[in-house]
C-alpha cells in the first residue's frame, strides 16, 4: 500500500480545489496555491491542464502512486472502449473507493485504514488490500471487529409466518461461504445479528429462555422484518 507522506489538506492547497469536500479545508478560505509565490497568477499550458487532472485524480482516489495509476491507464487503454470511462470504473472498483462509496468511512483515507487493517471481508474472506479489484456479486461487509464486536455465532435469523420459526430455519449472523441456499420470493425472514463485547458464543440457563455469555460481556440484538421478492425485499419493520 502507498504511504501517503503528504497531509491532504496540503493536496487541496497545492491542486487548489476541495478534492473530498472537508468543511475545515483551507482552501475554502484561502483559493490560492501554498508558499511566499501561491497568489500569483501562473499561465496554463496544455501539458499543465492535463497534469492537474490527472494530479486531482490521483489525489481524489486517496492520493494513489504514479506506478499504480500508470498500471490502471494501460488497462483502460487495453480494453476495448472508451479509456477514460474504463479508467474511472478501475479506479472505483478499488475496494478502498467501494468502502468510501458505502458509506463506512468519511474519507479515503480512513477507508484505506479500515481495509490495511483487516476490517473488510469481501466473499467472507478478510482482504487487507486497498487496490483490490470488486468484482460484480461480490459480498462486501466490515468484521464487528471494526466497530469492537463479536458475532455471537450460534444464535441465528429465520425464517418467519405461521409459526414462529419456518424455513430457512436457520440464517448465519455471518456470511457463510459454504451456506448455498438461495431465498425464494414470498418468503418471510428475520435479519436479526447477536452482538456482544466478549462472547462468540452463549449457553442457555436451567430456566431454559434465559442466555449468558462470558462475565462482564454485553449483548445486543438488532432485529428487522423483510418479505423478498424479485427486486429489492420490502422491509417490514423501520426503526
Amino acid at each position: 500500500m502507498t504511504k501517503r507522506v503528504e497531509s491532504k489538506y496540503k493536496i487541496n492547497r497545492r491542486l487548489g480545489v476541495n478534492l473530498w469536500g472537508r468543511p475545515k479545508s483551507p482552501i475554502n478560505k484561502r483559493e490560492y496555491g501554498p508558499g511566499q509565490h501561491g497568489q500569483r497568477r501562473k499561465k496554463a499550458t496544455d501539458f499543465g491542464t492535463q497534469l492537474m487532472a490527472k494530479q486531482k485524480l490521483r489525489g481524489y482516489y486517496g492520493n494513489i502512486s504514479e506506478k499504480q495509476f500508470r498500471r490502471y491507464y494501460q488497462e483502460a487503454v487495453r480494453v476495448r472502449g472508451d479509456s477514460s470511462q474504463l479508467l474511472i470504473e478501475l479506479l472505483e472498483r478499488r475496494l478502498d473507493a467501494v468502502i468510501y462509496r458505502m458509506k463506512f468511512a468519511i474519507t479515503p483515507f480512513a477507508s484505506r485504514q479500515l481495509v490495511s487493517h483487516g476490517h473488510v471481508k469481501v466473499n467472507g474472506r478478510r482482504v487487507n488490500i486497498a487496490s483490490y479489484l470488486v468484482k460484480d456479486n461480490d459480498a462486501i461487509e466490515l468484521t464487528a471487529k471494526a466497530y469492537g464486536f463479536k458475532v455471537i455465532e450460534n444464535l441465528a435469523s429465520h425464517g418467519v409466518g405461521r409459526a414462529l420459526h419456518e424455513a430457512p430455519e436457520t440464517i448465519p449472523g455471518y456470511f457463510d461461504p459454504a451456506d448455498k441456499r438461495v431465498l425464494e420470493e414470498g418468503m418471510v425472514i428475520t435479519i436479526e445479528p447477536f452482538l456482544s463485547t466478549r462472547s462468540r458464543v452463549v449457553k442457555e440457563t436451567s430456566d431454559g429462555w434465559t442466555l449468558v455469555g462470558a462475565r462482564g460481556n454485553l449483548s445486543a440484538q438488532y432485529e428487522h422484518t423483510m418479505i423478498i421478492t424479485k427486486g429489492d425485499p420490502i422491509i417490514v419493520t423501520r426503526h
